[in-house]
Parts: structure tokens; sequence; C-alpha cells
């Protein structure tokens, strides 16, 4: 790999990019990282892969993906309520690149350090670009949110604003009409794609009000319908109150909609609330978090529109593997 080893790599760039915790017993330089989990807590574990050209294009700025990399992992955190503490880097490199590996380095390091999460072991190998970081938070015992509590009468709340990244792609691949946009607009589109934002605070204080919550990563019918799998309910998503951006709306209001369903990369979480826990969640969050239904029966999700109108929507969501 050009003038680094794979140890002189490691080394370099990664060993000290994150600040150190109390908790990390022996981090990297040996064959397994010793990490203390504290007492009446339970860890957290989620791992992503980006691959290019599948969940990014090649002429990303490195320091951008280095960012979304680690964001990605903590979306997952943020949804399950935890604690980011560490996490382990596996990268894939066609070359070592050192411009490319400075930026990186940089974007990750910078995430990493707003969250308190370290890098405590990895990897790195000859090959296509891929970059895969396994994250690991910390939650106390029982206290974990997830995927089947859900009730039959639940609302259904969304953070932030759905759609964005999808209409980002859309633009790059030169598939939407963007005479509507400004570039301030464009760049807004591209930076939440880009650049997501975790919701780790905002997951944190869904403790004790939220009844099951998700990351929306492949669009929000394809994640909110896990809640319904899982917690074996039905919902009704009302499209006039979907959360949609300034520049969103620039476009056709159909075309929006469907970009905030389906499309994945929004990094927001979706959860459901109880109404008993309706007042304390608005009076917590604000104009944090959006209702955009409500819990029923069976296992399927309907989207209305405004004039109550039952709406078919092509498409659910991003899948690897279509059948």
């Amino acid at each position: 790999m050009s003038a680094h080893s794979e140890f002189s790599l490691i080394q370099h760039y990664f060993e000290h990019l994150t600040s150190q915790r109390d908790d990390v017993l022996l981090g990297i330089g040996d064959d397994c990282a010793l990490l203390q989990c504290p007492a009446d807590h339970a860890i957290a574990v989620s791992i992503d892969t980006l691959v290019e050209g599948v969940h990014f294009f090649s002429d990303v700025e490195p320091e951008s993906l280095g960012h979304k990399s680690l964001a990605v992992g903590l979306s997952d955190l943020a949804a399950m309520g935890a604690t980011p503490a560490w996490f382990t880097l596996a990268l894939s490199l066609p070359e070592a690149n050192e411009k490319w590996l400075r930026g990186f380095s940089k974007g990750l390091a910078n995430l990493a350090t707003e969250y308190g999460i370290q890098l405590v072991g990895g990897d790195t190998t000859r090959g296509p670009l891929t970059i895969s970081i396994q994250v690991h938070g910390i939650v106390k015992s029982g206290q974990a949110l997830r995927r089947d509590g859900a009730q039959e009468g639940d609302l259904i709340y969304v953070s932030g604003c759905l759609g964005d990244a999808g209409a980002a792609v859309q633009l790059k691949l030169q598939q939407l009409d963007e005479s509507s946009l400004q570039n301030e607009d464009k760049y807004y589109l591209q930076q939440r794609l880009e650049r997501p934002t975790p919701r780790i605070a905002l997951g944190q204080k869904l403790s004790g009000l939220a009844t099951a919550a998700i990351d929306i990563s492949d669009g929000l019918l394809a994640d909110l319908g896990h809640i319904v799998e899982k917690s074996n309910v039905g919902a009704r998503v009302e499209l006039a109150q979907l959360p949609l951006s300034s520049a969103l709306m620039k476009l056709d209001r159909t075309l929006a909609e469907q970009l905030a369903l389906t499309s994945g990369d929004d990094y927001q979480l979706c959860f459901t609330v109880p109404p008993e826990n309706v007042e304390r969640l608005e009076n917590l969050l604000g104009n944090q978090c959006h209702q955009i239904g409500v819990l029923t029966t069976g296992i399927a999700i309907s989207c209305f529109n405004q004039q109550g109108e039952l709406i078919e929507i092509k498409g659910t969501g991003y899948d690897h593997f279509p059948a």
C-alpha cells in the first residue's frame, strides 16, 4: 500500500484518532480491545457497511464520507436510546492515498469527538473502497427502545424533515427537475445526504415516553413497516402532516411526499407514543418532532391525503436485494 504498510497506516491515521474513555481498558494495538460495561447496563451493538457506488458517490469529499460512515451507526444507537461508547473500523482501500486518508480520518474524528465515542480497533486491507463500522453503546438495563413495543392507538412521530437526502441523490443522478431550486437549496440537500445528524440526544429523551422506535435509513414506509411487523399493529399515515423542508417543498408536492415516504438516508427517528404521554413529549421536545399518524389494527400501512382519501404509494423503501 504505497509508502504505508497496513500497521503503519493504522498507527499514523487511526491509533490516536479519538479521545480516550475511562471504560476502555485496552484499545488499539492488541488482538482485542478490553472494554468495561457499567453495572446494570446493557451494550447496544450495530454494524453498517458502506460500499462505493452503492452507498456513496465516488466523488464525495472524504471528510464528509468519514462523517457519514460513523453517523449511520450512531443513528442506530439513537434509535435504541443508547449512549455512544466505542466503535471499530474495517477499511478496504484500493490504495493508501494520503490526502484521502487525512480527510476521511478528520471527518471521522470530528464526529467521534462530538459524541464521545472512542475507536478501539479495526482492520485495513486492499480492495474496492468499502467502510464497515461497528458501534457500541450503553443503555440502562430494561430501558432500551425497541421495535416491538408499539400498541394500537399509539401516535406516530418522526424527527426533523424527511426526503431531503433522497432528493439530493436524484439531483446527483440528474433525475430531478432542479429549475425551482436555488443554489442554497441544492447545498442544503447535499449536506443532508452527506452529513446527517445522529439524533442521539433525542433518542435518550424518549426513554419512558416512547413505546417503540427505529431510525429512518431505508425510507419511512420501510422502517415504520418494521415497527408494524414486530409489534403486530397497523399504521395510518397522514400525508399532509409529513415534515418537509422548505427546499423540498419547492418541488412538486406529490414528488416531495413520495421522497419523504420512500427514499433512504434521512437518519431521523420514527417512534410511537401512547396518547397519555403526548403532552409530556411535546413539552419536552417542542418542534423537534412531528406527529404523522396513528397505529391501528392489522399489519399494514395506509396513507391518506388531506381529503381523507386512501392513496396508493409506489415503492416502500430501499432494498439491496429486491425480489
